[in-house]
């Protein structure tokens, strides 16, 4: 499989890689070596349990026995000894397109595709095992959990192929999502936080027992609304169509955004969830070190 994380990840971002560290902030289930080894669904020695057959789960680890009497795939999953689960979701919805007027070339998911990316590499190169869901579309798609460069090649390649378009599901379309992140994941969210679902499914996983951080990202116009003229402003997702003279909404939507956004991250910091900001023109390495660490430092 052709490796794109190289396309993915910035020329400018690679080198802040190596000092990049995933920490859990809650300690991992008490495993037979003690505090600092855990035991985590995988494909270990000792049976857990079964679950559907998932489209990238691996054939091999299909019971086929099981198939043979019930006529339906299901996989054996067990307990392993490992290091932290991660998981990376990302929002493919349609107010991902959104680019900046000076910049049209960088919109929203291009960016969370870089930060995905970048995530998998750090949790590769640690031995960590991972896995993606992209929410969006309208229907969640997901990388079953695994580790290696061969996984990491099947998550960047479906970030590469994933395209935004349509709304999140609801959150109980969502459920299917949520009990395959284990309690004690480390869960990564990229999105706009337009959709207060996406805040709602943060949530709900942090109040379960996973240790979730999320990365808002906002586009320069929406920071600072410099834009001039006459603008017809167009939802992505309803197709809802405003006219406005920036010069004389700026200083209202500016407002307006701000307090937006204050009271999203008051909502998700208040719900246990690590929460940061970042803005388009500024270098991934902070958001992403903020967000690996689980250190509220914005």
């Amino acid at each position: 499989m052709r490796d794109d994380s190289a396309t993915l990840i910035p020329a400018a971002l690679r080198p802040h890689l190596r000092s990049l560290r995933i920490h859990a902030r809650h300690p991992p289930p008490a495993g037979p070596l003690g505090q600092n080894a855990s035991r985590q669904r995988g494909q270990g020695l000792e049976f857990s349990q079964y679950r559907a057959y998932e489209p990238g789960d691996e054939p091999r680890h299909i019971d086929w026995k099981l198939f043979a009497r019930s006529d339906r795939y299901f996989v054996r999953e067990a307990e392993s000894e490992a290091g932290l689960a991660v998981w990376v979701i990302v929002d493919i919805s349609a107010s991902m397109t959104q680019a900046d007027v000076a910049a049209p070339s960088i919109d929203k998911l291009s960016v969370a595709r870089s930060l995905a990316a970048a995530t998998l590499e750090v949790a590769l190169r640690e031995g960590d095992r991972f896995g993606l869901v992209l929410i969006g579309g309208n229907t969640p798609m997901s990388v079953p959990m695994g580790r290696g460069a061969r996984h990491r090649d099947r998550c960047v390649h479906a970030l590469t192929a994933c395209r935004a378009s349509g709304e999140w599901p609801s959150l109980a379309s969502l459920r299917p999502a949520w009990e395959r992140i284990e309690p004690a994941s480390v869960v990564l969210m990229l999105s706009d936080g337009f959709d207060s679902t996406s805040a709602a499914f943060a949530l709900q996983l942090a109040a379960t027992r996973r240790d979730v951080r999320s990365i808002a990202i906002t586009s320069v116009d929406e920071r600072d609304f410099a834009m001039r003229g006459a603008f017809e402003f167009v939802d992505p997702e309803t197709g809802a169509r405003i006219e406005a003279s920036a010069p004389a909404a700026r200083a209202s939507f500016r407002e307006r955004f701000a307090t937006a956004r204050r009271s999203l991250s008051q909502q998700l910091t208040s719900g246990g969830v690590c929460h940061t900001e970042h803005v388009l023109d500024e270098p991934l390495q902070h958001s992403l070190n903020v967000a690996l660490t689980g250190k509220r430092e914005r």
